[in-house]
């Protein structure tokens, strides 16, 4: 829809935002279990209310979905099942009508779509909460995809997010130790770069030079037609590819499957340490492979990291005081990264980073995962005066989905 009521929004949003604290509430209340408090019922219900979270989000809509999923990598705010079952949180919405993007794109560019492009299919190729995607072809024949936003969008998360500021709000009056309202400045941040094209288009643009300039000529990305471009429409190379999660079809094509999570790793790795600026959505949709080739495409820019050269340098002083299990250049480093307020007494953190750098050479003997790893550091923030920023959540959202997809493929 293209217009939304504030009233009706944050009526819906409080109703959730009520019935979902009372149940959480609930949860640990042993005489509001008929029949009596087990550890298999509490955890019985636990997962009911996860199912709640997650299909409650689905009917708010594109906010939520989109908060939905950067929650999802949080288990420092929210307990395992829940993070869990937002860890499923697809972002699949039907399309809308093709009349209102033909609509957006001549609002946006001035000229209808006829005068714009030789070819436009109304029939769109994908659709997500924030928008749809249209091949098209341009007067010089170049195929291009058209990406137009959901009508409605910004209106939409103004009122939303001005529901969460509240709610942030209000969760800070009443638990110490957490700074929900930062976590909310974040998360807006976050959401109002992602349904600005303009700045994606600039992002995908970035992250192109990096890899043109690299040594990894493999890595590709669209190139942003700009000329055709606005707040709410982004032109870009058609460039398709095989759905790296696709392994039948890879397969099939007669790709290196090894190959080619070896080269997903790498250009990870050389984003986060060298470019210093990451692609931080890297779900099955938005990598695919050339099958000619064996090139990775990347898709989607709207959400990406980036990590400054200082906090490079201190992630690194981290990393290398978990290998040599330095307690003390851990929590040096973690107060500069403001991840750790400085504190007189720092007796209870150092014992929970000594547990974690314990507990991490354990996990590296049996193999344990990365995401496991990084639910254990996620989780000892919970009784910790930890605050992991935005960018943090962006780097283990970023290894365990591509954990996933190289486990796939291997």
């Amino acid at each position: 829809q293209d217009r939304y009521s504030p009233l009706q929004r944050t009526l819906d949003t409080w109703a959730f935002f009520g019935v979902f604290r009372l149940r959480l509430w609930l949860l640990d209340q042993r005489w509001s279990y008929p029949g009596g408090y087990s550890e298999e019922r509490r955890r019985e219900r636990g997962r009911g209310l996860a199912r709640y979270l997650l299909n409650s989000i689905l009917q708010l809509g594109p906010t939520f979905i989109k908060i939905g999923q950067l929650f999802s990598t949080r288990s420092d705010l929210l307990p395992a099942e829940f993070v869990q079952e937002l860890s499923t949180l697809q972002d699949r919405v039907p399309a809308f009508p093709a009349s209102r993007a033909l609509a957006i794109i001549q609002e946006d560019l001035g000229r209808p779509v006829g005068q714009l492009f030789a070819e436009f299919d109304p029939r769109p190729i994908a659709a997500a909460s924030l928008g749809q995607v249209h091949r098209a072809t341009l007067p010089s024949g170049e195929a291009v995809v058209v990406k137009v936003q959901r009508p409605g969008l910004r209106q939409l998360f103004d009122i939303d997010l001005a529901n969460m500021r509240a709610l942030a709000e209000q969760l800070d009056r009443g638990e110490e130790g957490r700074d929900f309202t930062s976590i909310y400045y974040e998360c807006a941040a976050v959401l109002y770069r992602e349904i600005d094209y303009l700045n994606e288009g600039r992002n995908a643009d970035r992250f192109r030079r990096n890899f043109r300039s690299s040594s990894l000529p493999w890595v590709r990305a669209p190139r942003v037609y700009w000329q055709y471009c606005g707040p709410r429409v982004l032109v870009l190379e058609y460039l398709p590819g095989i759905k790296i999660s696709d392994v039948p079809r890879l397969a099939s094509a007669g790709v290196d499957l090894q190959r080619v999570a070896a080269r997903a790793t790498e250009a990870y790795l050389v984003q986060m340490l060298r470019h210093g600026f990451f692609h931080a959505d890297p779900h099955p949709g938005n990598i695919s492979v050339d099958p000619r080739t064996g090139d990775l495409l990347f898709y989607d820019f709207g959400m990406m990291g980036e990590i400054v050269p200082d906090v490079r340098e201190r992630l690194m002083d981290v990393f290398y005081g978990v290998y040599r299990k330095d307690t003390d250049l851990v929590l040096r480093s973690l107060v500069s990264l403001q991840v750790l307020r400085p504190s007189g007494d720092t007796t209870s953190v150092r014992r929970a980073l000594r547990y974690f750098i314990d507990n991490i050479a354990r996990q590296a003997e049996r193999q344990e995962t990365i995401q496991a790893i990084g639910e254990d550091l996620f989780a000892i923030a919970v009784d910790q005066p930890f605050r992991f920023p935005a960018t943090f959540t962006f780097v283990r959202r970023a290894f365990s989905t591509l954990e996933g997809l190289c486990k796939g493929l291997d």
